[in-house]
């Protein structure tokens, strides 16, 4: 027979176990700030060694209590010009264009600088091409003005051309939305299809990126979507609708998080470019400008590495990277309201990589 066991023991193995401690969720923490910070509505979808989940908080929309979907749709502004430039790469692997040629070669007589400027310089932006946006009225009242105006390629680059080159070609990194709008026309002559046309059939149906689009002038965001909002004269305004051709191949597209995740997932496991070329488009030009061939290479808090983009565009930021090997993964979307107090990507890189 044992020996009788003590009854303090007995007592503490028989009483109820003692509620855990609640378990701190970072990412859904951040999400919360965000919306304090300002902002309508916030999903946040990641992925760690093959488990993904989403996480939202706001609404969709003002005045309503309607949750932000977690598959809702949104305008990816920037983040375009991964796909741009996954095309673009795609060309030069089947040699149909160089990254070390002028432009000249391809669009004869369209940049005045065009024998100096190379297909690297645009997807770096060390062109020296003025930003045709810095030109625009996005913020405030006056863009009412312009909302539903059509823009065609030539037109935005006619904006900048207008202008002086802001440095020699090749000396200098500044982000320039002119330089992914040639990028788009060079696309375009090069294969006789829209720049639409060719990333959908080489990008977005081969991945079943079903949700994703290259609207053209359609105002409207297709499905469930939440709304974005701009502050003009004191008041919030519904900017949800607007002709996107204003962003073109620099950053007209919609679509979702898991749309976004399935193009990243591809892109870092080498099944959209050859290695050889990935490894120059995740190059930073410079340790102070982390940018690489069309993607964005930026320093994260606690050293790790990633890649990818953000997009803004009136009413929505998008913020969409990926560590080097894939198994790690965020996207992001953030609909606006009066703005944001805090740095959007930073927030979210560190939240997710460094934790």
């Amino acid at each position: 027979m044992l020996p009788a066991m003590p009854l303090a023991l007995a007592a503490s193995l028989l009483a109820p176990a003692a509620p855990a401690a609640a378990v701190a969720d970072p990412v859904r923490t951040l999400a919360q700030e965000i919306v304090s910070s300002g902002a309508t509505g916030v999903q946040i979808r990641t992925v760690h060694n093959g488990h993904a989940r989403t996480v939202t908080a706001g609404v969709s929309e003002l005045d309503s209590q309607r949750p932000v979907s977690p598959t809702g749709r949104f305008r990816i502004g920037s983040a375009t010009k991964m796909f741009t430039s996954t095309v673009v790469l795609q060309l030069v692997a089947e040699r149909r264009l160089q990254l070390d040629a002028p432009v000249e070669r391809y669009l004869p007589g369209l940049l005045p600088h065009g024998n100096e400027i190379t297909v690297r310089m645009l997807l770096q932006h060390t062109s020296g091409l003025y930003d045709y946006t810095e030109s625009l009225p996005l913020r405030g009242a006056d863009f009412q003005k312009i909302r539903y105006q059509h823009r065609s390629p030539e037109s935005m680059v006619a904006v900048s051309t207008g202008k002086p080159l802001d440095f020699p070609p090749g000396s200098k990194h500044a982000y320039s939305n002119t330089n992914f709008i040639v990028l788009g026309m060079l696309i375009e002559r090069t294969t006789r299809h829209a720049w639409g046309v060719e990333a959908t059939q080489r990008i977005l149906v081969p991945l079943g990126m079903h949700r994703t689009s290259v609207p053209g002038d359609r105002t409207g965001i297709p499905g469930p979507h939440a709304h974005g909002y701009q502050e003009m004269d004191g008041k919030l305004v519904d900017v949800t609708e607007l002709n996107p051709s204003m962003a073109g191949s620099a950053g007209e597209m919609i679509s979702t998080t898991a749309d976004l995740d399935k193009f990243l997932c591809a892109l870092a496991a080498g099944r959209l470019v050859p290695p050889d070329l990935l490894a120059q488009m995740t190059k930073p030009w410079s340790a102070t400008d982390q940018y690489g061939l069309g993607l964005r290479t930026p320093a994260t808090a606690c050293g790790a590495r990633v890649f990818g983009h953000t997009g803004g565009i009136p009413g929505f930021q998008t913020v969409a990277f990926t560590s080097p090997d894939g198994k790690q993964r965020v996207e992001a979307s953030v609909t606006l309201g009066r703005g944001l107090d805090l740095d959007l990507r930073s927030a979210v890189l560190d939240t997710v990589f460094c934790r």
